[in-house]
């Protein structure tokens, strides 16, 4: 075994389309009893259809052990830069107020 990676550990592969993330404002989570769904959405000022642009399914204990790290971060991200303020929930669809012409 290598001496610098112990046992337990792997190396993690990141390409370079998936290092560029994709951007969510919405993201929809459902459940049965062997899994969790969570959908991630964007959705753009004046149109009125939206894609699901990724679908993360997990095993009920990852999607628990997710929901802590989710936790830890915020945690430590407000400690850090302050409470994040939470608006009031907006209807879907979302609204952006009046659309403009170019």
């Amino acid at each position: 075994m290598d001496t610098n990676q112990q046992q337990g550990q792997f190396n993690i592969e990141l390409d370079e389309k998936t290092a560029e993330g994709t951007y969510s404002n919405l993201a929809i989570i459902n459940h049965s009893n062997t899994e969790f769904v969570v959908d991630f959405i964007s959705v753009m000022p004046g149109v009125p259809k939206a894609k699901v642009k990724s679908r993360i399914i997990l095993t009920p204990q990852h999607a628990k052990r997710l929901l802590k790290a989710l936790e830890e971060n915020i945690h430590r991200f407000e400690a850090a830069n302050g409470e994040i303020k939470e608006v009031e929930q907006v209807p879907i669809p979302l609204n952006f107020g009046p659309t403009g012409q170019a």
